[in-house]
């Protein structure tokens, strides 16, 4: 498959990609046990549905430890889908903005994998560059069950030239 260049600055083209369908799921990732003490020790969140295994299993409505909401978010990098079949380019570089309407809606369990799919949402000018929104879905790949569903926001910004020179 060809992959087709579109310029960041290019609204109309990048806004002519929307059309509703999703990608392909990503390749699975297993979230481990360990991958969520790390993440508790580094986000001091060590509630004990995460991190206590045997009380856990005992307690928890979902039958053993889950992964927390926002390791799930911070394994997109890993997760990513491919982009489809356009590149965006021509920018300096591109920054998270934020994520838009994120809801988890079931577990991750430790020692389940997580996959990824995403479709093109949106472009929008803004000072310094162009936003762009994508609508990602992410599933525990054992059940298909969908984990978390959200609109990510990426600035792709101005090379530093062109923000030097206004735009020009």
């Amino acid at each position: 498959m060809t992959v087709k260049a579109i310029r960041y600055d290019d609204i109309a083209a990048l806004s002519a990609q929307v059309n509703g369908e999703f990608g392909p799921w990503s390749d699975p990732v297993e979230v481990t046990q360990d991958m969520i003490n790390r993440f508790a020790a580094l986000s001091r969140d060590d509630e004990w549905i995460h991190v206590d295994v045997e009380r856990a299993r005992r307690e928890s409505p979902f039958g053993g430890p889950i992964a927390h909401g926002f390791l799930t978010v911070s394994l997109f990098p890993k997760v990513r889908p491919g982009a489809g079949d356009f590149e965006i380019v021509g920018h300096g570089n591109r920054t998270n903005y934020g994520v838009d309407r994120m809801r988890f809606l079931s577990p991750v369990p430790a020692g389940s994998s997580v996959q990824a799919r995403s479709r093109f949402a949106e472009a929008r000018a803004r000072e310094g560059g162009t936003v762009v929104a994508h609508e990602v879905e992410v599933r525990v790949a054992e059940t298909g069950a969908l984990a978390m569903v959200c609109r990510p926001l990426v600035i792709y910004m101005h090379p530093m030239k062109e923000a030097r020179d206004g735009g020009r």
